[in-house]
Protein backbone atom coordinates (compact mmCIF):
# COMPACT_ATOMS: atom_id res chain seq x y z
CA UNK A 1 0.00 0.00 0.00
CA UNK A 2 2.83 2.41 0.83
CA UNK A 3 4.44 1.67 -2.52
CA UNK A 4 1.17 2.42 -4.31
CA UNK A 5 0.75 5.71 -2.44
CA UNK A 6 4.34 6.71 -3.09
CA UNK A 7 3.97 5.87 -6.76
CA UNK A 8 0.62 7.67 -7.00
CA UNK A 9 2.12 10.85 -5.55
CA UNK A 10 5.18 10.65 -7.82
CA UNK A 11 2.99 10.29 -10.92
CA UNK A 12 0.49 12.90 -9.69
CA UNK A 13 3.19 15.57 -9.61
CA UNK A 14 4.74 14.45 -12.92
CA UNK A 15 2.15 15.88 -15.31
CA UNK A 16 0.83 19.21 -16.55
CA UNK A 17 -2.62 19.15 -14.95
CA UNK A 18 -2.05 18.68 -11.21
CA UNK A 19 -0.52 22.03 -10.25
CA UNK A 20 -2.71 24.07 -12.64
CA UNK A 21 -5.79 22.41 -11.14
CA UNK A 22 -4.49 22.99 -7.62
CA UNK A 23 -3.72 26.65 -8.34
CA UNK A 24 -7.12 27.13 -10.01
CA UNK A 25 -8.95 25.83 -6.94
CA UNK A 26 -6.74 27.89 -4.64
CA UNK A 27 -7.32 31.02 -6.74
CA UNK A 28 -11.11 30.52 -6.63
CA UNK A 29 -10.99 30.14 -2.84
CA UNK A 30 -8.76 33.22 -2.56
CA UNK A 31 -11.23 35.20 -4.68
CA UNK A 32 -14.18 34.20 -2.50
CA UNK A 33 -12.22 35.05 0.66
CA UNK A 34 -11.05 38.46 -0.57
CA UNK A 35 -14.53 39.40 -1.84
CA UNK A 36 -15.98 38.35 1.52
CA UNK A 37 -13.50 40.60 3.30
CA UNK A 38 -14.46 43.45 0.97
CA UNK A 39 -18.18 42.92 1.64
CA UNK A 40 -17.71 42.57 5.39
CA UNK A 41 -16.48 46.16 5.70
CA UNK A 42 -13.22 45.15 7.36
CA UNK A 43 -11.23 47.13 4.77
CA UNK A 44 -13.46 50.20 4.41
CA UNK A 45 -10.53 52.43 5.32
CA UNK A 46 -8.52 51.06 2.41
CA UNK A 47 -9.96 53.64 0.01
CA UNK A 48 -8.88 56.43 2.36
CA UNK A 49 -5.21 55.45 2.15
CA UNK A 50 -3.10 57.91 0.17
CA UNK A 51 -1.34 55.15 -1.75
CA UNK A 52 -4.56 53.56 -2.98
CA UNK A 53 -6.49 54.96 -5.92
CA UNK A 54 -10.04 53.71 -5.54
CA UNK A 55 -11.40 52.10 -8.68
CA UNK A 56 -14.83 52.76 -10.13
CA UNK A 57 -17.03 49.85 -11.27
CA UNK A 58 -16.35 50.35 -14.98
CA UNK A 59 -12.56 50.63 -14.60
CA UNK A 60 -12.48 47.66 -12.19
CA UNK A 61 -14.47 45.54 -14.64
CA UNK A 62 -12.22 46.52 -17.55
CA UNK A 63 -9.06 45.77 -15.59
CA UNK A 64 -10.26 42.32 -14.52
CA UNK A 65 -11.34 41.52 -18.07
CA UNK A 66 -7.91 42.51 -19.39
CA UNK A 67 -6.14 40.39 -16.74
CA UNK A 68 -8.35 37.36 -17.35
CA UNK A 69 -8.09 37.60 -21.14
CA UNK A 70 -4.35 38.15 -21.19
CA UNK A 71 -3.67 35.35 -18.69
CA UNK A 72 -5.57 32.70 -20.62
CA UNK A 73 -3.81 33.84 -23.81
CA UNK A 74 -0.41 33.65 -22.13
CA UNK A 75 -1.28 30.24 -20.65
CA UNK A 76 -2.13 28.93 -24.13
CA UNK A 77 1.12 30.26 -25.53
CA UNK A 78 3.14 28.83 -22.64
CA UNK A 79 1.53 25.42 -23.12
CA UNK A 80 2.29 25.50 -26.86
CA UNK A 81 5.93 26.47 -26.25
CA UNK A 82 6.27 23.73 -23.63
CA UNK A 83 4.87 21.03 -25.88
CA UNK A 84 7.13 22.15 -28.74
CA UNK A 85 10.19 22.09 -26.45
CA UNK A 86 9.27 18.66 -25.07
CA UNK A 87 8.74 17.27 -28.58
CA UNK A 88 12.11 18.64 -29.70
CA UNK A 89 13.99 17.33 -26.68
CA UNK A 90 12.45 13.86 -26.70
CA UNK A 91 13.03 13.53 -30.45
CA UNK A 92 16.63 14.78 -30.27
CA UNK A 93 17.87 13.25 -27.02
CA UNK A 94 15.61 10.19 -26.70
CA UNK A 95 11.95 9.41 -25.97
CA UNK A 96 12.73 8.23 -22.44
CA UNK A 97 13.70 11.81 -21.57
CA UNK A 98 10.05 12.83 -21.96
CA UNK A 99 9.58 11.83 -18.30
CA UNK A 100 12.22 14.34 -17.19
CA UNK A 101 10.53 17.23 -19.01
CA UNK A 102 7.06 16.24 -17.80
CA UNK A 103 8.39 16.38 -14.23
CA UNK A 104 9.94 19.83 -14.73
CA UNK A 105 8.45 21.93 -11.92
CA UNK A 106 9.41 25.17 -13.69
CA UNK A 107 7.06 24.42 -16.58
CA UNK A 108 4.32 23.08 -14.33
CA UNK A 109 4.31 26.01 -11.91
CA UNK A 110 4.55 28.61 -14.69
CA UNK A 111 1.43 27.23 -16.36
CA UNK A 112 -0.27 26.93 -12.96
CA UNK A 113 0.44 30.58 -12.12
CA UNK A 114 -1.22 31.88 -15.29
CA UNK A 115 -4.22 29.58 -14.87
CA UNK A 116 -4.60 30.60 -11.24
CA UNK A 117 -4.47 34.32 -12.05
CA UNK A 118 -7.07 33.81 -14.81
CA UNK A 119 -9.45 31.99 -12.44
CA UNK A 120 -8.98 34.62 -9.73
CA UNK A 121 -9.69 37.55 -12.07
CA UNK A 122 -12.74 35.81 -13.52
CA UNK A 123 -14.08 34.95 -10.05
CA UNK A 124 -13.77 38.54 -8.83
CA UNK A 125 -15.12 40.00 -12.08
CA UNK A 126 -18.65 38.72 -11.57
CA UNK A 127 -18.92 40.52 -8.20
CA UNK A 128 -18.25 44.00 -9.63
CA UNK A 129 -21.51 45.96 -9.98
CA UNK A 130 -22.26 49.52 -10.96
CA UNK A 131 -24.76 51.56 -9.01
CA UNK A 132 -27.01 51.82 -12.06
CA UNK A 133 -27.11 48.06 -12.64
CA UNK A 134 -30.11 45.91 -11.76
CA UNK A 135 -29.40 44.98 -8.12
CA UNK A 136 -28.61 41.38 -7.29
CA UNK A 137 -30.34 39.76 -4.35
CA UNK A 138 -28.37 38.81 -1.25
CA UNK A 139 -28.86 35.73 0.92
CA UNK A 140 -31.77 37.37 2.77
CA UNK A 141 -33.44 38.57 -0.42
CA UNK A 142 -32.27 42.18 0.07
CA UNK A 143 -30.97 44.01 -3.01
CA UNK A 144 -27.20 44.48 -3.10
CA UNK A 145 -26.03 47.97 -4.14
CA UNK A 146 -23.20 48.75 -6.54
CA UNK A 147 -19.99 47.12 -5.40
CA UNK A 148 -16.27 47.40 -6.21
CA UNK A 149 -14.03 44.96 -4.26
CA UNK A 150 -11.03 47.23 -3.68
CA UNK A 151 -8.94 44.66 -1.75
CA UNK A 152 -9.66 41.98 -4.37
CA UNK A 153 -8.48 44.39 -7.09
CA UNK A 154 -5.20 44.95 -5.23
CA UNK A 155 -4.73 41.18 -4.98
CA UNK A 156 -5.43 40.90 -8.72
CA UNK A 157 -2.75 43.57 -9.37
CA UNK A 158 -0.29 41.57 -7.23
CA UNK A 159 -1.09 38.33 -9.07
CA UNK A 160 -0.65 40.09 -12.40
CA UNK A 161 2.79 41.37 -11.30
CA UNK A 162 3.75 37.86 -10.17
CA UNK A 163 2.56 36.45 -13.50
CA UNK A 164 4.72 38.92 -15.42
CA UNK A 165 7.73 37.82 -13.37
CA UNK A 166 6.89 34.16 -13.97
CA UNK A 167 6.58 34.83 -17.71
CA UNK A 168 10.07 36.34 -17.78
CA UNK A 169 11.37 33.34 -15.84
CA UNK A 170 9.62 30.90 -18.19
CA UNK A 171 11.03 32.52 -21.32
CA UNK A 172 14.51 32.01 -19.87
CA UNK A 173 13.81 28.59 -18.41
CA UNK A 174 12.60 26.79 -21.54
CA UNK A 175 15.66 27.32 -23.76
CA UNK A 176 17.91 26.67 -20.78
CA UNK A 177 16.12 23.42 -19.91
CA UNK A 178 16.59 21.88 -23.37
CA UNK A 179 20.31 22.66 -23.60
CA UNK A 180 22.05 19.31 -23.76
CA UNK A 181 24.57 20.17 -21.03
CA UNK A 182 21.69 21.14 -18.71
CA UNK A 183 19.81 17.95 -19.58
CA UNK A 184 22.87 15.83 -18.78
CA UNK A 185 23.52 17.83 -15.61
CA UNK A 186 19.98 17.21 -14.34
CA UNK A 187 20.18 13.48 -15.10
CA UNK A 188 23.63 13.18 -13.57
CA UNK A 189 22.77 15.05 -10.38
CA UNK A 190 19.60 13.04 -9.95
CA UNK A 191 21.55 9.82 -10.44
CA UNK A 192 24.12 10.81 -7.81
CA UNK A 193 21.39 11.68 -5.29
CA UNK A 194 19.62 8.39 -6.00
CA UNK A 195 22.82 6.39 -5.48
CA UNK A 196 23.32 8.08 -2.10
CA UNK A 197 19.70 7.47 -1.11
CA UNK A 198 19.49 3.87 -2.30
CA UNK A 199 22.94 2.90 -0.94
CA UNK A 200 23.54 5.14 2.10
CA UNK A 201 26.24 2.94 3.64
CA UNK A 202 29.81 3.48 2.51
CA UNK A 203 31.88 0.33 2.09
CA UNK A 204 34.88 -0.87 0.12
CA UNK A 205 32.95 -3.70 -1.57
CA UNK A 206 29.80 -5.77 -1.24
CA UNK A 207 29.86 -9.13 0.44
CA UNK A 208 28.70 -12.14 -1.54
CA UNK A 209 25.88 -13.88 0.31
CA UNK A 210 24.17 -17.17 -0.35
CA UNK A 211 20.59 -16.78 -1.59
CA UNK A 212 18.28 -19.55 -0.35
CA UNK A 213 15.57 -21.00 -2.56
CA UNK A 214 11.95 -21.75 -1.81
CA UNK A 215 8.43 -21.70 -3.22
CA UNK A 216 8.07 -19.21 -6.11
CA UNK A 217 5.68 -16.26 -6.04
CA UNK A 218 4.39 -15.93 -9.61
CA UNK A 219 3.46 -12.63 -11.23
CA UNK A 220 -0.22 -11.97 -11.91
CA UNK A 221 0.13 -8.81 -13.98
CA UNK A 222 2.00 -7.71 -17.09
CA UNK A 223 4.16 -4.61 -17.18
CA UNK A 224 7.26 -2.93 -15.82
CA UNK A 225 8.00 -3.00 -12.10
CA UNK A 226 8.04 0.67 -11.16
CA UNK A 227 8.34 0.45 -7.39
CA UNK A 228 9.02 -2.23 -4.76
CA UNK A 229 8.03 -1.68 -1.13
CA UNK A 230 10.77 -3.61 0.67
CA UNK A 231 9.54 -2.58 4.12
CA UNK A 232 6.08 -3.94 3.33
CA UNK A 233 7.65 -7.24 2.26
CA UNK A 234 9.67 -7.38 5.46
CA UNK A 235 6.50 -6.82 7.50
CA UNK A 236 4.67 -9.62 5.68
CA UNK A 237 7.51 -12.06 6.18
CA UNK A 238 7.88 -11.00 9.83
CA UNK A 239 4.30 -12.14 10.43
CA UNK A 240 4.99 -15.38 8.57
CA UNK A 241 8.31 -16.04 10.30
CA UNK A 242 10.12 -16.58 7.00
CA UNK A 243 12.17 -14.79 4.35
CA UNK A 244 11.63 -13.61 0.79
CA UNK A 245 14.14 -13.77 -2.06
CA UNK A 246 13.43 -11.43 -4.97
CA UNK A 247 13.97 -12.67 -8.52
CA UNK A 248 13.32 -9.28 -10.17
CA UNK A 249 14.38 -5.69 -9.65
CA UNK A 250 12.77 -2.31 -10.22
CA UNK A 251 12.58 -1.68 -13.96
CA UNK A 252 12.21 -5.32 -15.00
CA UNK A 253 9.38 -6.37 -17.32
CA UNK A 254 7.25 -9.23 -16.01
CA UNK A 255 4.21 -11.19 -17.12
CA UNK A 256 2.07 -13.94 -15.57
CA UNK A 257 4.05 -17.10 -15.01
CA UNK A 258 7.32 -15.32 -14.19
CA UNK A 259 8.67 -15.62 -10.66
CA UNK A 260 8.72 -12.36 -8.70
CA UNK A 261 10.48 -14.05 -5.82
CA UNK A 262 10.63 -17.09 -3.59
CA UNK A 263 9.07 -17.56 -0.15
CA UNK A 264 11.46 -19.20 2.29
CA UNK A 265 10.54 -21.12 5.50
CA UNK A 266 6.92 -20.00 5.42
CA UNK A 267 3.63 -21.21 4.00
CA UNK A 268 2.68 -19.53 0.71
CA UNK A 269 -0.96 -18.86 1.65
CA UNK A 270 -3.28 -16.91 -0.64
CA UNK A 271 -3.49 -14.03 1.82
CA UNK A 272 0.29 -13.83 2.17
CA UNK A 273 0.82 -13.96 -1.58
CA UNK A 274 -1.75 -11.19 -2.05
CA UNK A 275 0.11 -8.98 0.43
CA UNK A 276 3.42 -9.67 -1.30
CA UNK A 277 1.88 -8.84 -4.70
CA UNK A 278 0.65 -5.54 -3.22
CA UNK A 279 4.27 -4.57 -2.50
CA UNK A 280 4.92 -4.33 -6.27
CA UNK A 281 3.74 -1.38 -8.37
CA UNK A 282 3.42 -2.01 -12.11
CA UNK A 283 3.15 0.35 -15.07
CA UNK A 284 3.41 0.56 -18.84
CA UNK A 285 6.95 1.99 -18.81
CA UNK A 286 10.05 2.24 -16.67
CA UNK A 287 10.52 5.26 -14.47
CA UNK A 288 13.41 6.79 -12.52
CA UNK A 289 11.74 6.11 -9.17
CA UNK A 290 13.92 3.62 -7.23
CA UNK A 291 15.72 2.67 -10.47
CA UNK A 292 19.23 4.11 -10.89
CA UNK A 293 19.67 1.91 -13.97
CA UNK A 294 17.00 3.98 -15.72
CA UNK A 295 19.09 7.16 -15.30
CA UNK A 296 22.26 5.33 -16.34
CA UNK A 297 20.44 4.15 -19.46
CA UNK A 298 19.42 7.75 -20.23
CA UNK A 299 23.04 8.90 -20.12
CA UNK A 300 24.05 5.96 -22.31
CA UNK A 301 21.24 6.66 -24.77
CA UNK A 302 22.27 10.30 -25.17
CA UNK A 303 25.88 9.25 -25.69
CA UNK A 304 24.97 6.60 -28.26
CA UNK A 305 22.77 9.03 -30.20
CA UNK A 306 25.52 11.66 -30.15
CA UNK A 307 28.06 9.19 -31.57
CA UNK A 308 25.73 7.84 -34.26
CA UNK A 309 26.88 8.57 -37.85
CA UNK A 310 23.87 10.77 -38.49
CA UNK A 311 24.69 13.15 -35.60
CA UNK A 312 28.44 12.71 -34.96
CA UNK A 313 28.64 14.89 -31.83
CA UNK A 314 31.46 13.43 -29.71
CA UNK A 315 31.45 16.34 -27.25
CA UNK A 316 27.93 15.54 -26.08
CA UNK A 317 29.02 11.93 -25.66
CA UNK A 318 32.04 13.13 -23.66
CA UNK A 319 29.75 14.98 -21.25
CA UNK A 320 27.62 11.84 -20.85
CA UNK A 321 30.79 9.82 -20.15
CA UNK A 322 31.87 12.36 -17.50
CA UNK A 323 28.57 11.95 -15.62
CA UNK A 324 28.81 8.17 -15.93
CA UNK A 325 32.26 8.42 -14.39
CA UNK A 326 30.95 10.48 -11.46
CA UNK A 327 28.14 7.98 -10.84
CA UNK A 328 30.54 5.02 -11.13
CA UNK A 329 32.93 6.59 -8.63
CA UNK A 330 30.03 7.12 -6.22
CA UNK A 331 28.83 3.54 -6.65
CA UNK A 332 32.36 2.29 -6.11
CA UNK A 333 32.44 3.71 -2.58
CA UNK A 334 29.02 2.33 -1.56
CA UNK A 335 27.79 -0.91 -0.07
CA UNK A 336 25.52 -2.20 -2.84
CA UNK A 337 24.13 -5.02 -0.71
CA UNK A 338 20.51 -4.05 0.07
CA UNK A 339 19.55 -7.11 2.13
CA UNK A 340 16.95 -6.19 4.78
CA UNK A 341 16.92 -7.91 8.19
CA UNK A 342 14.25 -7.85 10.86
CA UNK A 343 15.39 -5.80 13.87
CA UNK A 344 13.54 -7.98 16.38
CA UNK A 345 15.82 -10.09 18.54
CA UNK A 346 15.95 -13.73 17.53
CA UNK A 347 14.19 -13.14 14.22
CA UNK A 348 15.62 -14.65 11.04
CA UNK A 349 13.25 -12.76 8.76
CA UNK A 350 15.15 -11.39 5.75
CA UNK A 351 14.32 -9.87 2.37
CA UNK A 352 16.92 -10.58 -0.34
CA UNK A 353 16.74 -8.12 -3.27
CA UNK A 354 18.17 -9.20 -6.59
CA UNK A 355 21.87 -8.31 -6.24
CA UNK A 356 23.31 -5.53 -8.38
CA UNK A 357 27.03 -5.60 -7.75
CA UNK A 358 29.55 -3.04 -8.97
CA UNK A 359 30.35 -5.07 -12.06
CA UNK A 360 26.67 -4.91 -13.06
CA UNK A 361 26.62 -1.09 -12.97
CA UNK A 362 29.96 -0.77 -14.79
CA UNK A 363 28.66 -2.95 -17.62
CA UNK A 364 25.33 -1.09 -17.66
CA UNK A 365 27.09 2.23 -18.10
CA UNK A 366 30.58 2.10 -19.60
CA UNK A 367 30.05 -1.37 -21.03
CA UNK A 368 26.98 -0.27 -22.98
CA UNK A 369 28.53 2.87 -24.45
CA UNK A 370 32.10 1.71 -25.08
CA UNK A 371 31.44 0.23 -28.54
CA UNK A 372 30.24 3.62 -29.80
CA UNK A 373 32.98 5.52 -27.94
CA UNK A 374 35.59 3.34 -29.67
CA UNK A 375 34.67 4.92 -33.00
CA UNK A 376 35.72 8.40 -31.82
CA UNK A 377 39.39 9.07 -30.95
CA UNK A 378 38.65 12.04 -28.70
CA UNK A 379 35.82 10.27 -26.86
CA UNK A 380 38.00 7.19 -26.40
CA UNK A 381 40.80 9.17 -24.79
CA UNK A 382 38.35 10.94 -22.49
CA UNK A 383 36.82 7.64 -21.43
CA UNK A 384 40.26 6.29 -20.49
CA UNK A 385 40.78 9.36 -18.32
CA UNK A 386 37.28 9.07 -16.82
CA UNK A 387 37.80 5.41 -15.88
CA UNK A 388 41.13 6.29 -14.28
CA UNK A 389 39.66 9.19 -12.28
CA UNK A 390 36.77 7.01 -11.11
CA UNK A 391 39.24 4.35 -9.98
CA UNK A 392 41.21 6.97 -8.02
CA UNK A 393 38.14 7.52 -5.82
CA UNK A 394 37.72 3.80 -5.08
CA UNK A 395 39.71 1.87 -2.46
CA UNK A 396 38.58 -1.65 -3.34
CA UNK A 397 41.21 -3.45 -5.48
CA UNK A 398 38.50 -5.72 -6.93
CA UNK A 399 36.41 -2.78 -8.07
CA UNK A 400 39.43 -0.96 -9.46
CA UNK A 401 40.27 -4.13 -11.41
CA UNK A 402 36.80 -4.03 -13.01
CA UNK A 403 37.45 -0.51 -14.28
CA UNK A 404 40.86 -1.56 -15.57
CA UNK A 405 39.20 -4.45 -17.38
CA UNK A 406 36.68 -2.07 -18.92
CA UNK A 407 39.55 0.10 -20.17
CA UNK A 408 41.22 -2.96 -21.69
CA UNK A 409 37.96 -3.87 -23.41
CA UNK A 410 37.69 -0.35 -24.84
CA UNK A 411 41.27 -0.62 -26.06
CA UNK A 412 40.45 -3.83 -27.92
CA UNK A 413 37.41 -2.20 -29.51
CA UNK A 414 39.39 0.84 -30.69
CA UNK A 415 41.85 -1.45 -32.48
CA UNK A 416 38.91 -2.70 -34.55
CA UNK A 417 37.53 0.77 -35.28
CA UNK A 418 40.51 3.15 -35.62
CA UNK A 419 43.51 3.27 -37.91
CA UNK A 420 46.63 5.37 -38.46
CA UNK A 421 47.50 8.42 -36.28
CA UNK A 422 44.21 8.24 -34.39
CA UNK A 423 44.98 4.73 -33.22
CA UNK A 424 48.54 5.71 -32.33
CA UNK A 425 47.30 8.52 -30.06
CA UNK A 426 44.84 6.18 -28.38
CA UNK A 427 47.63 3.63 -27.82
CA UNK A 428 49.68 6.26 -26.00
CA UNK A 429 46.73 7.20 -23.79
CA UNK A 430 45.97 3.56 -23.03
CA UNK A 431 49.59 2.93 -22.04
CA UNK A 432 49.32 5.72 -19.46
CA UNK A 433 45.95 4.35 -18.35
CA UNK A 434 47.31 0.82 -17.82
CA UNK A 435 50.38 2.16 -16.00
CA UNK A 436 48.19 4.03 -13.52
CA UNK A 437 46.55 0.76 -12.47
CA UNK A 438 49.87 -1.06 -12.24
CA UNK A 439 51.32 1.48 -9.80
Amino acid sequence: MKADLRWFWARLTANYWFFPSLFAIGAALLAFASVWVDRSGLVEGLTDASWVVAARPESASNMLQVIAGSMIGVASTVFSITIAAVAYASGTYGPRLLTNFMEDKGNQLSLATFIGTFVYALSVLHTVRGEDETPALGAAGDPLPGFVPQLSLLVAYALMAISVGVLVYFLNHVPSAIRINKVLHDIGRRLLHMVRDEFPEEAAAEHSRARPSGEPLLAQRTGYIQLIDFEEMLGVMREAGGSFVLCVRTGDFVHPGMALGEIISAEASDEREEKLHAAFTFGFARSPEQDPQFLIDELVEIGLRALSPGINDPFTAITAVHWLGAATAELGTRNLDKILHDDEEGSDCTVYPLPDDFDHYVKRGFGAISSAVATSPIATKVMFDTLRHAADAIDSPARRALLARQGSRLHDQTRECLRGPDLAEVEVRYTAFARSFAD
